[in-house]
């Protein structure tokens, strides 16, 4: 009886382990199919982080950016020459350069956007130029970025305005000034040019004078 019993304990203990290692066996399958769950969670996640990465380069400085910045600086840089040279004389300049040797390692390229300006002295920072020359060239690049813009857009540009810096222009520049905006006169159905210059103002047939007095502001349009 005794060895009947014993036999009977071992064969319960058995059972009870049987029974845990069932348990912990579905508990293993659970964290298994946990894990592929998790596993392909990832995979997901991993595969959205790569479409991000792609499209943050894409929507980056580096991607779509800089591919429509080098597609237009030919257009924008002969654009701006074209007007440039009505208001110099033909005597200055202008190119865009979107790559230059790092001051660190002279074999390295770097992305910039450097314009460069040069006259009948040479190629000179744009600091070196007078008041009267950088508004030209200030000017020059407006215009013909404006004017890229709007055949982009598909929208034909209306309305200039023009709103003082003049003033810094000698008589030369002034009637350089003047011709080259008779010159695209015709692309345009309005061009307003807010100045204090008589000579330049002058030059306009239609303009609206502002004078003022003790009563205020007074209106003239003279034609």
């Amino acid at each position: 009886m005794t060895q009947i019993k014993a036999q009977q304990q071992q064969r319960d203990a058995m059972l009870a382990q049987l029974g845990a290692l069932a348990q912990e066996r579905q508990h293993l399958e659970t964290l298994q199919q946990q894990l592929e769950q998790k596993q392909m969670e990832w995979l997901a996640v991993r595969q959205q982080q790569l479409v991000y990465h792609e499209l943050a380069h894409a929507f980056g400085r580096k991607g779509i950016q800089a591919m429509m910045i080098e597609n237009l600086l030919p257009q924008l840089e002969a654009e701006t020459n074209h007007i440039l040279g009505k208001l110099s004389g033909h005597q200055m300049h202008i190119r865009f350069a979107t790559q230059r040797t790092s001051k660190r390692h002279q074999q390295k390229l770097i992305d910039t956007l450097d314009i460069l300006i040069a006259d009948t002295h040479g190629t000179r920072p744009y600091e070196t130029y007078s008041g009267g020359e950088a508004f030209r060239v200030n000017f020059a690049i407006r215009l013909a970025l404006a004017r890229l813009l709007a055949q982009r857009s598909g929208v034909a540009l209306q309305l200039l305005i023009i709103d003082e810096g003049f003033g810094s222009q000698d008589q030369q520049g002034c009637d350089r000034l003047i011709a080259a905006i008779n010159a695209i006169a015709a692309d345009f159905a309005c061009i307003l040019a807010v100045t204090h210059v008589p000579h330049f103002k002058e030059a306009f047939q239609t303009r609206i004078e502002i004078a003022k007095t003790e009563a205020g502001s007074q209106l003239e349009l003279v034609t």
